[in-house]
């Protein structure tokens, strides 16, 4: 690797809010589950902007505006602009607008967030791949997107017109449970023609480089609850990452997870953002945080020690992570993480 291996979560002596300048906010699973708002997130949220810092909010569904996404925020209680929402739809159509013609038509599979985006950058959004489109865009369109719609991009790829898609996750959380996301879609696609999309949302380059031109941040946090989305971005992006244990992350994933995956602070929730973060330290062998100390043995994680459950899930991070070097951890953690009831 080109970059040194994350082997425990760092420790600040400052509060988040006040050692980085802007946050970049993941939504669901860190702001709000099924549209309402996550334990603490509002009051969290205030108390961060109120110490100066900015709030961005960074999201792969295209389906929504950012009026739309602003708009929902402030009716849950936190204050928001169409300015401070970045989506995957506006990331892949500065994509495409520098790779097709001014003006050029961009065939839409996909909702209204892709079709504002597009013509912010001066496209012109089309419905049929018999329009002359100079490119084909997929994006999350809801759950009543009809199937002809597929039809129409496999037709226009098959042709060798561009595709391009916002992201490529596969689920998306629901009010009833998890759906299939974008990237479900992307695969209907991809089989009908063989083609390789690309693509522009989180954890690729495209999504990071349009929050910061966004946002102008100089010392950016990502703050999100994906491994796989929110920290990978991170990582790619070279900045640091705040991972929060009220999505879709469990304790065992964060133990497993490869050098990309590993966030460089761990918290329950947004308050997270309002602290310092405990330093973890090697101590006889193993790696200690408040009253835990975690080590790797032959094959499984041990734990001693007691005190706050979250000091003792960094520990065991350290420990997880070290043996597991520029691998994905292999050592079992069920019996520890079952000891902090995580």
């Amino acid at each position: 690797m080109s970059r040194s291996v994350r082997t425990r979560p760092e420790g600040s002596g400052q509060a988040l809010s006040e050692a980085y300048d802007t946050a970049l906010l993941d939504l669901d699973g860190v702001v709000y589950a099924g549209g309402n708002a996550i334990a603490h997130a509002v009051e969290s949220l205030a108390t961060a902007r109120a110490g100066g810092m900015r709030l961005a909010y960074v999201t792969n569904n295209a389906l929504r505006t950012p009026d739309t996404v602003a708009g929902h925020l402030t009716e849950l209680g936190i204050p928001t602009g169409a300015d401070d929402v970045i989506t995957s739809a506006q990331a892949v159509a500065r994509l495409i607008s520098e790779q097709v013609p001014a003006g050029a038509r961009v065939l839409v599979i996909g909702g209204e967030g892709l079709r504002v985006a597009l013509r912010e950058r001066g496209l012109e959004p089309v419905e049929s791949a018999d329009d002359d489109a100079a490119a084909v865009v997929q994006g999350f369109g809801g759950p009543d997107l009809p199937w002809g719609r597929f039809a129409e991009a496999s037709y226009a790829v098959a042709r060798g017109v561009p595709w391009f898609a916002s992201n490529t996750d596969l689920t998306i959380p629901s009010g009833r449970g998890i759906a299939p996301g974008n990237g479900a879609a992307v695969e209907v696609v991809r089989i009908a023609t063989g083609a390789e999309p690309q693509v522009a949302g989180k954890p690729l380059p495209p999504m990071h480089r349009e929050t910061i031109l966004r946002t102008g941040a100089e010392r950016p946090l990502v703050v999100g609850d994906r491994l796989d989305t929110d920290i990978e971005g991170a990582f790619n992006g070279e900045v640091d990452s705040l991972l929060v244990l009220t999505g879709v992350t469990d304790g065992a994933q964060l133990l497993a997870a490869p050098p990309q995956h590993r966030p460089t602070y761990v918290d329950s929730d947004l308050r997270g953002m309002l602290t310092g973060q405990p330093e973890v330290t090697e101590e006889g062998g193993g790696f200690r945080c408040g009253g835990w100390t975690a080590s790797a043995g032959a094959e499984r994680l041990e734990l001693a020690g007691d005190g706050e459950p979250l000091d003792g899930l960094r520990a065991l991070c350290a420990a997880a992570w070290t043996a597991a070097g520029e691998r994905g951890g292999v050592l079992d953690g069920g019996k520890a993480l079952a000891r902090l009831g995580l």
